[in-house]
């Protein structure tokens, strides 16, 4: 039997309805683990004490296995993560660089959209007529 933790009370209390009082108890409350129920199955020697330490035992274990699949999928998710802010880096300077091919761009249309400036005066287009 291991005693749980406030953590590990607070947890509990949340979970289950019935164990409300639980709350207000001013010392911290014991729980079995997985060897603890084949004990308390071994103590009693009742086939049916030792069929419902089995399920307990089972349930323990299909309990680790989930919270190593958990384990395993945080793993992943942080590597995602890790991932993500890296691209999200890479990106950051691409959209910096193309920012600044823009606006060299547009740069280069105003100049080109703007009157060119004024020359000298102009050759009339066409034959021209000199007076002798």
């Amino acid at each position: 039997m291991n005693c749980l933790s406030s953590i590990g009370l607070t947890e509990v209390v949340a979970n289950c309805d019935h164990l409300a009082n639980l709350r207000f108890s001013k010392t911290l409350p014991f729980a079995f683990t997985e060897h603890g129920a084949i004990q308390a199955a071994n103590v009693l020697a009742s086939p049916q004490a030792i069929q419902m330490g089995v399920y307990v035992v089972r349930s323990f274990i299909r309990l680790r296995e989930m919270f190593v699949a958990d384990t395993l999928l945080a793993a992943r998710l942080s590597e995602l993560e890790a991932q993500l802010a890296a691209m999200a880096q890479r990106q950051d300077d691409h959209e910096g660089r193309t920012a600044q091919q823009f606006q060299q761009i547009f740069d280069t249309l105003r100049s080109l959209m703007a009157p060119p400036p004024p020359q000298g005066r102009k050759r009339p287009i066409g034959f021209v007529v000199q007076d002798k």
